[in-house]
């Protein structure tokens, strides 16, 4: 559904968070494009990882947000939203001070260090993930990106880290493997806690 509501986005962004309508939506061409709600798994996979992340003593869990900051992102295709609501983002300490009026990353902005997508089923959610917010979470300079597929066929995460301003895949990991993050070298967290969390 999107919201009707045509404005530039320097006007969008000017908006009080209080004046927003309700929901999660993603700008696109002027208009709001609501999102649905998370799944019950993703949502679970995301409050789990966020746990694990602080738990691990690795980043501050304030810097950790999960299903509420909007980042801008570039437009690369007509059809690219120019903002996305990722499952998670690892915010830089700066972030704080820059986001105490909205949650909203701005490309004026230094990027997210890290954003993790939970991949949802289906074609159309796959090619969104796995190319399009890939080359958008690129463009825009975010140093890790992991997708997460926890289908009951494929259980898998894939971290791409970026090097000379590409992603590279750093690895494929499943099961007992355990996450190997170019950010966070001393992460001993397992495929399968993740995937399959126990929090």
């Amino acid at each position: 559904m999107t919201h009707a509501l045509k404005i530039t986005f320097e006007d969008y962004l000017s908006l009080e968070p209080d004046s927003l309508p309700e929901g999660r939506f993603e700008y696109v061409n002027g208009e709001l494009r609501a999102l649905p709600p998370e799944s019950e798994p993703n949502n679970w996979i995301c409050r789990c990882l966020f746990l694990q992340l602080a738990n691990a003593n690795l980043v501050s869990a304030r810097l950790i947000v999960t299903h509420s900051c909007e980042v801008e992102v570039p437009v690369l295709q007509d059809s690219d939203p120019r903002t996305r609501i990722p499952d998670l983002v690892i915010l830089r300490p700066e972030h704080l001070a820059l986001t105490r009026r909205r949650l909203t990353i701005t490309r004026d902005m230094p990027p997210p260090v890290l954003i993790a997508e939970v991949v949802s089923s289906g074609n159309a959610n796959e090619q969104r993930d796995y190319e399009r917010k890939r080359e958008q979470y690129q463009e825009l300079g975010v140093l890790e990106y992991w997708l997460i597929e926890q289908h009951p066929i494929l259980q898998v995460i894939t971290v791409l880290a970026s090097q000379n301003g590409l992603y590279r895949e750093v690895g494929v990991f499943r099961g007992g493997n355990r996450i190997i993050s170019p950010l966070f070298p001393d992460l001993t967290l397992t495929a399968e806690q993740v995937l399959n969390p126990d929090c």
